[in-house]
């Protein structure tokens, strides 16, 4: 049996970079967002042994490289399965493209090498194998509008979001997450880093009235998610401003006139998304973000007009 998954991407609203751990990581500090943009996941399991990946798209490594690759392993394992797993992977998301495409891709495997097998890994299990793959795993098994700490892989869902148009850009190029952090450590060890700035738009506001709530997918304790709710308004209080793009902008400039194009477009609040290098910007309609994209396509953008998606909105389309 072949199982069909929607693998969507998702979206940084601020991203604070805090000190350089001991393990190498960064503590971070994030709000992530669903959108509606996906590829598309097949996985099936037949007679025999091993993992194959099957994709036409020359960036996407077939090798055990490759997270989906990682994590069926790690799941058949988990489960006790064993049979040769064949995992197709649609690409329409872009790579090295902040929209969390690869790990997207990774827990929509584990969901369809689930039900492909008509086994179900516990909740704790689910995290931990996450974890062990990547940074930002965890944020889709929850989904919709979600609070990161740490390196990221410890989440907690927020009050959602609604569902909000948008206009993504996705530029050629490709940004280097461990080069963007590297950059980073050099500019905050020169002591150019102003860490205060301006809080940005109506998401402050939204960000601060929300509501930090515990799910089975977290795990979350009553003490966990008080530590949460201080991370979340130290988040807000710094602004909500992606502090990547302080050294991403100065590497690519064509990225900061991107921004700046969208906000010309009319949005409402503009962004790099992740260490990038895409791009978006929320709009107040479906109508003006439809506009904004065709204005920006004619500019020679590679863009397009979606929208966020909430948690039940995320839950319910993985599997149309």
């Amino acid at each position: 049996m072949t199982v069909a998954v929607r693998s969507f991407a998702k979206i940084n609203l601020g991203l604070y970079i805090g000190a350089a751990r001991a393990d190498g990581f960064h503590d971070l500090r994030t709000v992530y967002q669903t959108i509606a943009l996906h590829d598309a996941i097949r996985v099936s399991v037949g007679r025999g042994r091993g993992i194959e990946i099957l994709c036409t798209d020359p960036r996407v490594p077939l090798d055990s490289s490759n997270t989906c690759h990682r994590i069926a392993g790690l799941v058949m394992q988990e489960l006790g399965a064993t049979g040769r797993v064949s995992i197709e992977l649609e690409k329409h998301l872009p790579v090295q493209g902040g929209l969390g495409a690869a790990s997207s891709n990774a827990v929509a495997t584990m969901i369809a090498l689930e039900l492909a097998l008509k086994k179900k890994l516990a909740g704790a299990a689910r995290l931990r194998i996450a974890a062990e793959v990547g940074s930002d795993l965890a944020l889709f098994l929850v989904g919709g509008t979600t609070l990161g700490v740490g390196r990221g892989e410890e989440v907690y869902p927020l009050a959602d979001l609604p569902s909000v148009p948008m206009v993504v850009v996705t530029p050629g190029v490709g940004v280097s997450t461990p080069q963007a952090f590297a950059d980073w450590d050099r500019l905050t060890r020169a002591g150019a880093s102003d860490r205060l700035f301006e809080v940005g738009c109506v998401l402050s506001a939204w960000l601060s009235d929300s509501n930090i709530s515990g799910s089975p997918n977290t795990g979350a304790s009553a003490k966990g998610r008080s530590r949460a709710g201080k991370l979340l308004s130290d988040l807000v209080r710094t602004g909500i401003e992606n502090d990547f793009e302080k050294v991403v902008f100065p590497e690519y400039p064509e990225l900061r006139d991107i921004k700046g194009a969208l906000e010309r477009a009319g949005s409402r609040y503009a962004s790099l998304s992740g260490s990038g290098s895409s791009l978006y910007g929320l709009f107040r309609s479906p109508a003006d973000a439809a506009k904004a994209a065709f204005r920006l396509r004619k500019q020679g953008l590679k863009a397009i007009a979606t929208r966020t998606l909430t948690r039940q909105q995320y839950w319910k389309r993985i599997f149309d």
